[in-house]
């Protein structure tokens, strides 16, 4: 009778917590936040308007306002769990990363920093932050898109990093910021679609080593879902396929019509995924996710009233050359991982 109720006992004392670690949602967030430069002037990258005397007038105090709005994004984004994964696009520098994760509340968790120097012309990077207590990077490399003759091309890298998820499972993650479409949509349709078919290589190199690997791609690819670069070369399909774990699968396509994660012109576009391969999708044992798992995080104070063509639309640092102390051009995404 004495060892029934101890038996008892602890089971009441410690089984919500086996519960509930067993039961721990994981996500990974992906966020352009638009411009995020310190104020000193690289004389190696075109980052002068971003100084204090250039065309915006950039100061400290405008960028701690911007460090701690993207804090608030970060920290709001997935509820009261904040993402094991933070994966960022367009930051400056490792100082402004380190920034971020000192002197705004993203400090009180224990995030560290994955960044390196990017080819591209502007100074912008792709980096992440991991949670150290749920994510244990095992490797990552920077992969930079290069023209036919092999000469690296001046433009972001895709930044592929594998880790284990909380203890549990390893997971293949890779962060993009395709070329953008700022000389027009057919004169840079050709660089999306090189740097997809790179991305593609990437995938199904860890495939034949690992048919059931759980791969997770996020990024701002500056193309939507349906274009040719995401269907045709980095062959990423809809959920209404027949799902095999070595297929790639974008959670984005899904998503209800009318909705997207930047607003040009009064039409929202989708240039911000999540997508997987099928062995995270259906998967088994160890982590998975469903369908409805990603998201667009479009939280209440990260839009404004779009008072030109109506309806809401992304609250950004800048309206045109006039300062407005938002967030960013971009939503983020996030994907919720089981």
């Amino acid at each position: 009778m004495k060892n029934s109720l101890c038996l008892i006992i602890f089971l009441f004392v410690f089984y919500p917590a086996f519960t509930q670690e067993e039961d721990k949602v994981f996500s990974i967030l992906f966020y352009n936040v638009e411009n995020l430069f310190d104020i000193q002037n690289d004389s190696l990258t075109l980052d002068d308007e971003f100084t204090p005397r250039g065309d915006r007038h950039w100061n400290l105090k405008k960028l701690d306002t911007k460090l701690n709005r993207i804090s608030k994004a970060v920290l709001s984004a997935a509820g009261w769990n904040t993402p094991s994964i933070i994966a960022m696009v367009e930051v400056e520098n490792r100082y402004v990363l380190e920034q971020l994760i000192k002197q705004t509340p993203i400090g009180s968790f224990p995030y560290k920093i994955i960044h390196k120097e990017s080819p591209d012309t502007r100074g912008i990077d792709v980096a992440l932050l991991y949670n150290s207590n749920e994510f244990y990077p095992l490797e990552y490399q920077y992969i930079p898109l290069t023209e036919d003759n092999g000469e690296m091309m001046s433009t972001r890298e895709i930044l592929y990093v594998s880790g284990v998820l909380g203890g549990k499972d390893t997971i293949y993650l890779f962060a993009n910021h395709w070329p953008s479409r700022y000389s027009g949509i057919l004169e840079t349709k050709e660089l999306r679609n090189r740097a997809a078919r790179l991305l593609r290589s990437k995938v199904d190199l860890i495939f034949s080593e690992r048919p059931k690997a759980k791969v997770i791609i996020v990024g701002d690819f500056n193309d939507e879902p349906g274009n040719e670069s995401m269907v045709r070369y980095l062959a990423a399909q809809s959920l209404e396929d027949e799902i095999f774990p070595d297929c790639l699968y974008n959670l984005s396509e899904a998503w209800k019509p009318g909705t997207g994660t930047l607003k040009y012109q009064g039409t929202w576009y989708t240039f911000d995924q999540i997508i997987v391969s099928g062995a995270l999708l259906f998967a088994k044992t160890g982590l998975y996710v469903e369908p409805d798992d990603a998201s667009i995080c479009n939280l209440p104070f990260l839009l404004e009233k779009d008072n030109t063509y109506g309806g809401m639309k992304p609250s950004r640092t800048y309206n045109g050359m006039k300062y407005n102390g938002g967030f960013s051009d971009h939503l983020p995404v996030l994907i919720k991982i089981n």
